[in-house]
C-alpha cells in the first residue's frame, strides 16, 4: 500500500517517506474552515494557509499587506478544519526579514495561537539566519524559491524567474543551503521544468512545486485559482478543474430571482 494512503496524519516524516517512495504530494491553499473541511476530507497532503489570502480574500494587490494576526486568524480556522493533512502557514512579509529573533518570534506566535504543524519562509541565504533560529526551536521550515511574491517590488514582475545561468546557479545552491539546514520541503515558484527537476533529484527533501513542472516531488495551487472562484488570474501553469465563480453567480441570480417574484419562500419552506 502507497506511503499517504496508510498514513493517518500527513507528517513531515511521512513526506519524507513519499519522495523516498516515488510518490506525488499534493497541495492546495485554503483560508477559512469550510474550504479547508473539503480540502481535506478530499485527500489533499498538505493545506497551505498562504499569505495569497490577501489577494484572495482581501482582495490587496500584493500579498504584502497581510498580518500576522491575520494569518493566525486563518490558520487556526484551518487548524480547526484539517483531521488529516499537514498544516503549513506562511510568515508574512516583514515578520522574518532581517531579524532573526523577531522571526522566532513570529513562527512561535503561528504554532502556538493557531496549531498549525509548520511555516513556510520566502528566499535562500538571505534568510538562513532566520531558518536556522526557527528549526532550532522545533518548528518545521517549508522553503520557497524561484519567484517570490514578497519580493515582488525588487523583481517588478512575476515573469518566470532562473532562466539565466546565473540566476540558476544561485537557486541550485540556496535549495541545497535550505536542504541542508533542514528544511523538511521547498516550493519552486515558476520556474524552468528543467531546472526543477535537476534540483528536485539533487536534495533529499521533497518539492513542491507551482509553475515549475511535473518533475517536482508535489505541486501546489491556490484554491480559488483551481476552482475558478477567481477569474481574472490565467497563467499557463493554472489548471482550472471547476468554473464555480460562473455556477456560483448563476445559483445567486437565480435566488435573487425567487426572492424577488416572491417564489422563495414557498410554502414547504416556511412554518
Amino acid at each position: 500500500m502507497s506511503v499517504h494512503k496508510q498514513a493517518k496524519r500527513i507528517t513531515t516524516q511521512v513526506l519524507a517517506e513519499m519522495k523516498a517512495n516515488g510518490e506525488r504530494i499534493a497541495m492546495l491553499t485554503a483560508y477559512d474552515y469550510s474550504m479547508a473541511t473539503i480540502v481535506d476530507q478530499a485527500g489533499v497532503d498538505i493545506i497551505l494557509v498562504g499569505d495569497s489570502a490577501s489577494n484572495v480574500m482581501a482582495g490587496h494587490e500584493t500579498t504584502l499587506p497581510i498580518t500576522l494576526d491575520h494569518m493566525i486568524y486563518h490558520a487556526s480556522s484551518v487548524v480547526r478544519a484539517a483531521k488529516r493533512a499537514l498544516v503549513v502557514v506562511d510568515l508574512p512579509f516583514g515578520t522574518y526579514q532581517g531579524n532573526s529573533k523577531e522571526a522566532l518570534k513570529s513562527a512561535i506566535r503561528i504554532m502556538k495561537e493557531s496549531g498549525a504543524h509548520a511555516v513556510k519562509l520566502e528566499g535562500g541565504r538571505e534568510v538562513r539566519e532566520s531558518i536556522e533560529r526557527i528549526l532550532s526551536a522545533g518548528i518545521p521550515v517549508m522553503g520557497h524559491l524561484g519567484l517570490t511574491p514578497q519580493s515582488i517590488y525588487k523583481f517588478g514582475t512575476y515573469t518566470v524567474r532562473a532562466k539565466e545561468e546565473l540566476e540558476a546557479q544561485l537557486l541550485r545552491e540556496d535549495a541545497k543551503l535550505l536542504d541542508d539546514i533542514g528544511c523538511f520541503s521547498i516550493v519552486f515558484e515558476k520556474i524552468p521544468a528543467g531546472l526543477a527537476g535537476e534540483v528536485s533529484a539533487a536534495v533529499n527533501c521533497p518539492t513542491i512545486g507551482i509553475g515549475a513542472g511535473g518533475a517536482c516531488d508535489g505541486q501546489v495551487l491556490v484554491l480559488h485559482d483551481m476552482l475558478g472562484i477567481t477569474q481574472e488570474f490565467s497563467p499557463r501553469f493554472l489548471r482550472r478543474y471547476l468554473d464555480m465563480g460562473d455556477q456560483m453567480k448563476e445559483a445567486i441570480g437565480h435566488y435573487v430571482k425567487d426572492v424577488r417574484s416572491r417564489d422563495f419562500p414557498n410554502e414547504s419552506e416556511q412554518y
